[in-house]
């Protein structure tokens, strides 16, 4: 027995050893991180203002812009879930010292929420199938109107924002709460919701990317468009990680945490996530091509005519085979300058993926790249980023209770 008097040096709300080596983990006052809230913000506006400047003369594009951008950065905060719930599932010690990261920014799935409401003015804009009458002479979309109906859309819609933000404020509550209490059983309960919530967004995830990108060409299907959807959103959250810590490394912050050992396995996530995002956009296509159904074959079709052949051909090159060769090597993988342009280049690829994906149906004809793109890009940009480097002022920078933090500290690759 331990005598009463002895108890109180194995409170929770003593400094662990781990704590102690990571220090404050804060962002000190009058570091310039503290001003990113005030530039997002700020980007946001002007962006803001420029769509609805430039959307006035253009609506239709402004819906197209709006949604490619929408998805890029609902696919990174979604990507972040998912880092996150494998960390517990898997129990994995290494990336303890990276999940704050991953927290922060899937927490922002409320704002993305608020994002969409103005892709719901332009309905009848992007999706065919919601203008009135559209099913009456054709028999496919009569036969799919029981999914491809409005109130069902929108109902749906609702349900993957209220799912995702519960899963998301549940875990940064409770990675959040343990910072305070040191109570080990928080991991444990999130590490046992973490399968069912993993399935959850898998699902909901699916979907999701049924509704908003494959239902622009409503007559179009694909079996694997949802896990197409989910390699590039892991690929996109990966690469931003490898760019955010190499920027918080060379601002001082995290240096002494962050080592070369965890740079190494982003690296190795970022290698072979690439490749299975080639492998299954290799695959949907191989197939559909093997097969040769004009239900099938229409999606294609559109992306290797007129100028959408060069964007295809460079994005097989842009996001596979110069990423593959690129992050190939260790020493690239384990410094955080040659880790970052990987990640930034990859970042900029799933941009140009998805940006793919959305615009051939307004654009059949060829690229025709628009000022509002880029006002799209920025508006909501500068409002996912205010949200994550706001949340980020106002907490550790790390998981400073959680039990495991020590091994991920010492962490080395074997």
């Amino acid at each position: 027995m331990i005598p009463e008097g002895d108890r109180v040096a194995l409170r929770p709300e003593q400094p662990t050893f781990a704590e102690a080596m990571v220090g404050k983990a804060t962002i000190p006052p009058g570091h310039s991180w503290n001003r990113i809230p005030v530039i997002g913000t700020v980007s946001a506006l002007l962006g803001a203002v420029a769509c609805a400047i430039l959307g006035a003369a253009n609506p239709k594009q402004f819906f197209f812009s709006w949604l490619v951008s929408f998805l890029f950065f609902l696919s990174l905060a979604l990507g972040a879930l998912f880092f996150v719930l494998i960390q517990y599932a898997t129990q994995g010690g290494w990336g303890i010292v990276l999940r704050r990261i991953g927290e922060t920014i899937f927490v922002t799935l409320p704002v993305m929420a608020a994002l969409f409401l103005p892709l719901l003015l332009g309905l009848h804009d992007l999706y065919s199938w919601t203008v009135p009458g559209a099913a009456e002479h054709d028999a496919l979309l009569r036969w799919k109107a029981p999914y491809l109906n409005v109130p069902f859309f929108l109902i749906r819609a609702a349900l993957y924002f209220l799912i995702w933000s519960f899963i998301a404020l549940l875990y940064y509550r409770g990675s959040r709460g343990q910072d305070v209490t040191g109570d080990p059983e928080v991991s444990a309960r999130l590490r046992r919701l973490a399968g069912p919530a993993i399935i959850v967004l898998a699902l909901t995830q699916t979907f999701a990317s049924i509704d908003w990108i494959m239902s622009l060409t409503p007559h179009w299907y694909s079996t694997m468009f949802g896990v197409y959807f989910f390699a590039g959103s892991f690929v996109g959250f990966i690469a931003l990680l490898s760019v955010i810590v190499a920027a918080m490394r060379g601002a001082g912050l995290l240096d002494t945490v962050i080592s070369a050992e965890h740079l190494h396995d982003i690296g190795k996530l970022l290698f072979a996530f690439t490749a299975f995002w080639a492998y299954i956009a290799f695959s949907q296509f191989f197939l559909m091509w093997y097969a040769n159904l004009p239900e099938e074959t229409i999606w294609y079709k559109a992306r290797i005519e007129g100028s959408w052949m060069p964007v295809s051909l460079f994005l097989m090159a842009g996001h596979f085979v110069a990423p593959f060769f690129y992050l190939m090597g260790r020493t690239v993988k384990r410094k955080a300058a040659t880790l970052a342009v990987g990640g930034a280049w990859l970042l900029a690829m799933h941009f140009v993926d998805l940006y793919w994906q959305v615009m051939p149906t307004f654009h059949p004809e060829g690229l025709r790249p628009s000022a509002l793109d880029v006002a799209a890009l920025v508006a909501i940009g500068g409002c996912f980023v205010a949200a994550a480097s706001w949340l980020m002022r106002r907490q550790a920078l790390v998981p400073l209770r959680d039990p495991r933090l020590a091994e991920s500290l010492a962490f080395e690759n074997v």
